[in-house]
C-alpha cells in the first residue's frame, strides 16, 4: 500500500525573478528556484531535508524501538 502525504505550499515569484515558495505546515521549510521546474525538484528535496532527522541524536533506552513510516 503507497501512503501519500500531501502538503500545501505557497509559490511566490521572487522580486529578482524566479521563484520561492514555502511550506507553512513544515516551520522553516522553504527553497526556490530560477525556474518553475526547479522549484519543484527544489521543493521535493527540501521537504525530504525538513522531515529527515538524524536517529544517531537521539537517545534510545532498552524499551524504545524505532519504526520508519513512509509518507
Amino acid at each position: 500500500m503507497e501512503v501519500i502525504m500531501k502538503l500545501k505550499t505557497i509559490i511566490h515569484e521572487a522580486e529578482e525573478g524566479g521563484y520561492w515558495a514555502e511550506v507553512p505546515s513544515i516551520p522553516g521549510c522553504a527553497t526556490q528556484g530560477d525556474t518553475f521546474e526547479e522549484l519543484l525538484i527544489n521543493l521535493y528535496e527540501a521537504v525530504e531535508g525538513c522531515l529527515s532527522v538524524d536517529i544517531e541524536r537521539a537517545t534510545l533506552t532498552d524499551g524504545d524501538k524505532i519504526l520508519e513510516i513512509a509518507v
